[in-house]
């Protein structure tokens, strides 16, 4: 069992930067792949950003590309999204993921087997 809470979401304006962490619980943090899922209001969940566990390979969604970076630090049993360029479209509540297989970065929900709570970001022109 694997708890996801998430931190650093808040408001900012067009332009701007925030990071998000989702700090796990348990000692195999390293063992899961780690996402980050964003769902805007009457939208579907979309994935944003994936790691994986030795945290040597990531992938993006085309719309974060160049603005966006995922990160992990295993011994502190985090993840981090720094979010860069900022746009009103960015907005969102944004969750972190882990997926038992480490090596696979999934890029949709089903993917991964424990989920965060979220934390709101919201982009203002």
């Amino acid at each position: 069992q694997v708890q996801l809470v998430e931190s650093g979401g808040g408001l900012v304006q067009a332009g701007g930067s925030l990071r998000l962490s989702c700090a796990a619980s348990g000692r195999t943090f390293s063992s899961y792949a780690m996402g980050w899922f964003r769902q805007a209001p009457g939208k579907e969940r979309e994935f944003v950003a994936g790691i994986t566990g030795s945290g040597v390979t990531n992938v993006y969604a085309d719309s974060v590309k160049g603005r966006f970076t995922i990160s992990r630090d295993n011994a502190k049993n985090t993840v981090y999204l720094q979010m860069n360029s900022l746009k009103p479209e960015d907005t969102a509540v944004y969750s972190c993921a882990a997926g038992r297989r480490s090596f696979v970065i999934g890029q949709t929900p089903r993917s991964y087997d424990y989920w965060g709570q979220g934390t709101q970001v919201t982009v203002s022109l």
